[in-house]
């Protein structure tokens, strides 16, 4: 069977930069020939030298009836390639692609543009659901000052929730965490913090304090008292690990609590607090602030440490 990997989408959603940016890396490299068929010509052009040193072979079909089996056929029999990669034109309706018995998709990409997604998604719904449908990843590029990302994922997920979904802007891939991946409900009366959840909220609350203020969260904490911190004040957190054993950090915040002088170095407790977003002078800012409603003594948990490996 013959590797196919296709990457899919309208005109200048980034196609080409995404499989430029693949050739040249080195993993996908191998021995063989690739066969690279390019459906539509866009603004951006391949680097002949690129194609060169990736031993790519490029092949331009702009009419949908020419791509077909036999065509295929013809241009594999040509170049006799190790894998093919597709540029799948945009208006072709992609249900409708045909081809020979011994290619396998190996993958299917989507490529989108985030300032256009709006209009085709409105516009041309139909043939954007055939792109996303068979995707295993989805990259929205050009997501700079684009407010509702939340919304592109809701509305990809609802035709394809398997998908892989990726955005990016200018900087690279956007990092934020959508308040649909959070492990929680954020409109509980108490949001209920597991191990998992509570690497998810610390590292949200960096980013999207504004969601969790004056909401009352609960979990368990090992208790940590600085000497600088100001009287009545701890950090109740996690250890945690980014990577390896190595890599260890405490995460948590300053939580504001009467008790403070009863509590123990180290001590396990579960924690209620409400959050907030003030001035504290370890942060050299406002950041967020915890308020204790209770701190009571528990066991430690299972796993002591949080992971984000």
């Amino acid at each position: 069977m013959k590797p196919v990997y296709v990457i899919n989408g309208f005109l200048e959603s980034g196609k080409t930069e995404f499989i430029t940016y693949t050739l040249a890396q080195p993993y996908f490299q191998i021995r063989g020939k690739t066969l690279l068929l390019v459906c539509e010509e866009g603004e951006n052009e391949y680097d002949e030298q690129l194609l060169k040193m990736s031993r790519t072979v490029l092949e331009l079909i702009d009419e949908e009836e020419q791509f077909c089996p036999a065509k295929l056929i013809e241009l594999e029999k040509k170049h006799r390639p190790e894998r093919i990669v597709i540029e799948y034109n945009g208006m072709w309706n992609y249900k409708n692609m045909k081809l020979p018995w011994h290619w396998r998709i190996e993958q299917q990409i989507t490529t989108i543009d985030a300032s256009t997604f709006p209009m085709y998604f409105t516009n041309m719904k139909s043939l954007l659901a055939e792109q996303i449908r068979g995707s295993e990843l989805i990259i929205f590029n050009r997501c700079d000052g684009v407010e509702d990302l939340a919304g592109y994922k809701r509305n990809v997920k609802a035709i394809n929730q398997k998908a892989e979904i990726v955005f990016e802007d200018s900087n690279g891939e956007v990092s934020s965490i959508m308040e649909d991946d959070l492990p929680y409900d954020l409109n509980a009366e108490v949001i209920e913090l597991d191990n998992n959840g509570y690497g998810m909220w610390y590292l949200d609350s960096l980013d999207h304090l504004e969601r969790y203020i004056g909401k009352k969260i609960r979990f368990t904490a090992m208790v940590l008292k600085p000497k600088e911190f100001p009287k009545g004040y701890f950090v109740p957190g996690r250890m945690a690990m980014t990577c390896c054993a190595e890599d260890m950090a405490f995460l948590g915040f300053a939580c504001e609590y009467d008790g403070t002088d009863g509590l123990k170095e180290q001590q396990w407790v579960q924690v209620t607090a409400t959050v907030a977003k003030e001035y504290f002078a370890d942060y050299q800012g406002e950041g967020p602030v915890l308020h204790a409603v209770s701190v009571e003594k528990t066991k430690e948990p299972a796993e002591a440490v949080i992971s984000f490996a």
